[in-house]
């Protein structure tokens, strides 16, 4: 069976509806074969990196920049998956009251250097997440299941 990680830090109302969004797109029934794990950012090892096939990234933007916990969770693991996790598709959610310019910025860096694969349009919400914004969340967690899923 195919696995999604979905790796986020959720410490606001506002990033936790990002995420159930997410989560309610990568689990839909119409994707089958894909087993979706939740880690929050400060839990997740090396290990469960390695053993997914793809991976959604969610973090408030704090100070124009990831979470300092999304940002541990690849220092503590990057050497790990350096090697092993090349090519494997990933998406983005954000969500931050300024711009996210350096959030982006990050992610593309720490992915590009992961040899990571862009699979879907990142999310990018400011304030309270409306519906677009909400439905872009499900169909990002729905495109990068279904990518994985194969």
């Amino acid at each position: 069976m195919a696995r999604l990680l979905i790796v986020h830090h959720t410490p606001s109302p506002h990033c936790q509806a990002m995420f159930e969004a997410v989560v309610d797109g990568a689990t839909d029934p119409e994707i089958e074969g894909v087993e979706v794990v939740r880690r929050a950012a400060l839990s997740v090892s090396a290990t469960d990196f390695l053993e997914a096939d793809g991976y959604v990234l969610g973090s408030p933007v704090n100070l124009g920049y990831i979470s300092g916990a999304l940002k541990h969770a690849f220092d503590s693991s990057y050497y790990q998956i350096l090697d092993s996790t090349r090519g494997r598709p990933f998406g983005l959610y954000l969500h931050g009251n300024e711009g996210a310019e350096g959030a982006v910025n990050a992610v593309d860096r720490i992915t590009a250097g992961l040899g990571w694969e862009k699979a879907a349009d990142y999310v990018i919400a400011s304030n309270k997440p409306d519906k677009e914004q909400l439905d872009a969340c499900w169909e990002l967690g729905a495109t990068v299941a279904a990518g994985v899923m194969g």
